[in-house]
């Protein structure tokens, strides 16, 4: 009877027990707090949901690893130190790391577990999430600091912002340049000593007048003609104030929290140096009209004797003459760029406009490069259009001479043997032609000089080729002045393509509004 009694409260005790291994284990699942149980060795045996939350890690990823796997190493050994000893770690303070490599604030809480003779056989680690805490009491210290800072600079604040102004006023006033400025609606605000001496103004006669009314002032006129022209868009154009003055005018935006309150206007004098450029321009012809006639004795001089005009030469002295007659050549040629170049500057790059089939036109220009293209073995693929192209308005010497240049460049510096593409498409009131060679191209951090007087590429010159660096500009300039586009695609060692792109005739425009 005994042993029956004794053995249900064994029974009840065992279920009490179980019962109470299911509650703990429940409460450490379930706990909002990251708990663990570690080894004396510091090896994670197990973790609840939460733990596996603010780790990053999966039970099966984490349990098993060692607790600098997650831990701040240094921080961590010194709690393990701490328990293993026996001691109680309350609110110790560490960084642990996630799956993801971030990193967080986190308070570490750990407990010795003794087994029934006393023996640590590890022990429970609890974090807090610090992390929230740390940016709410950085954001407190912020807004602590700011506030502070505002109380604390306010009369400094105005006292600098008087200041400013003062300095950017003596700033304005003393400005080399003349200074403008509008608001939105148009209105003069403010207009500098300089801006009243280029423009022969007084500021109490200006100020506060709307631009339409300014522009019936003699003074202003041409300026406020080209603002109008503008629409007011940012713009850098250059501007005749009258005989003496010559000015830059450039516009910038006076932007107030992304919102336009106005644009002031730049006015930078040039007069000095459009007279420099003027005198430099005027030298260049002289000396150009003065080598000419000398230069072209000495062609025809040279000739003679290579025909035999002057008597038999032997062959070495014939070879002799021929390089100084291509030396004389190239000198004849870059007088003849430069008075090209002088004309443009001077605005004599006169014009004798009529219809002209671009076809035609480009294959002139190409026969006069046929002794070079045999020469250097090029082969110049030169596709007729299918259908017929409609006339161009052109100066035919002129557009002839921009060809000839283009073309001659793609043969000068295509590799020997390969060709050069040469075709046309009607584009709208336009014929296109483009210019393909398979050549040594423009370097691509040069690409944006390729129009400008004197460019030559760095690839060129190491290829120690003839050339003046005039050729592009003259061509951009003749193609402006017909109202034409040109533009390219270049690529170092790959070649480069020309387009170029000019207006059809007026009469064949408005013969295809008639048949529309």
């Amino acid at each position: 009877m005994e042993n029956s009694e004794k053995s249900k409260k064994i029974s009840l005790l065992l279920e009490d027990l179980i019962s109470l291994e299911d509650y703990v284990h429940d409460l450490f699942n379930f706990s909002p707090l990251p708990v663990c149980l570690v080894s004396p060795s510091g090896i994670l045996l197990e973790v609840n949901p939460a733990f596996e939350k603010i780790s990053g890690f999966d039970f099966d990823e984490i349990v098993g690893e060692p607790l600098s796997k997650i831990f701040e190493s240094e921080r961590i050994e010194r709690l393990k130190d701490e328990v293993l000893d026996g001691k109680l770690v309350e609110a110790m303070e560490m960084k642990i790391f996630s799956k993801g490599g971030k990193s967080l604030s986190v308070q570490a809480f750990a407990q010795a577990r003794k087994d029934e003779k006393a023996v640590i056989s590890g022990f429970f680690l609890s974090v807090f999430d610090l992390s929230k805490i740390k940016e709410t009491e950085a954001e407190l210290r912020k807004s602590q600091t700011a506030l502070l800072n505002i109380l604390e600079d306010t009369e400094e604040a105005r006292r600098k912002a008087e200041e400013e102004r003062e300095k950017t006023e003596a700033i304005i006033n003393n400005f080399a340049d003349g200074l403008l400025v509008f608001d939105k609606s148009d209105y003069l605000i403010l207009i500098n000593p300089e801006a009243e001496d280029y423009l022969g103004v007084e500021n109490k006669d200006v100020v506060g007048k709307l631009i339409s009314e300014l522009a019936k002032m003699p003074q202003f006129f041409a300026l406020a003609g080209l603002l109008e022209a503008k629409n007011k868009k940012l713009f850098r154009e250059e501007l005749e104030l009258n005989k003496d003055k010559t000015v830059n005018v450039s516009t910038i935006e006076i932007k107030r929290q992304k919102k336009e309150t106005g644009y002031f206007i730049v006015l930078h004098d040039v007069s000095r140096e459009k007279i420099v450029e003027k005198l430099k321009t005027e030298f260049v012809s002289i000396s150009a009209h003065q080598l000419r006639t000398p230069l072209s004795a000495i062609k025809w001089t040279l000739r003679m004797l290579l025909d035999g005009d002057m008597g038999k030469i032997n062959k070495e002295q014939k070879e002799f003459l021929q390089r100084t007659y291509r030396s004389n050549e190239r000198m004849i040629s870059l007088v003849n760029s430069l008075l090209n170049v002088t004309r443009i500057e001077e605005g004599r790059f006169v014009f004798n406009p009529k219809q002209a089939d671009i076809y035609e036109i480009v294959k002139s220009a190409i026969d006069s490069c046929k002794e070079e293209v045999k020469k250097r073995k090029i082969k110049i693929d030169l596709q007729r259009p299918k259908n017929k192209l409609p006339k161009v308005v052109v100066d035919e010497e002129k557009i002839q001479l921009a060809f000839q240049n283009l073309i001659d460049n793609s043969i000068k510096y295509s590799f020997p043997g390969k060709k050069i593409e040469i075709n046309f498409k009607k584009k709208k009131q336009a014929v296109e032609t483009i210019i393909k060679d398979y050549g040594i191209g423009v370097p691509k951090n040069q690409q944006q000089r390729i129009f400008t007087k004197f460019f030559r590429g760095s690839n060129v010159m190491r290829l120690d080729t003839d050339g003046t660096g005039l050729g592009l500009f003259i061509v951009k300039n003749i193609i402006d002045a017909h109202k034409g586009k040109i533009w390219f695609k270049s690529e170092e060692d790959k070649g480069i393509t020309f387009w170029v792109s000019l207006p059809i005739s007026a009469e064949k425009k408005r013969g295809q509004k008639k048949e529309s």
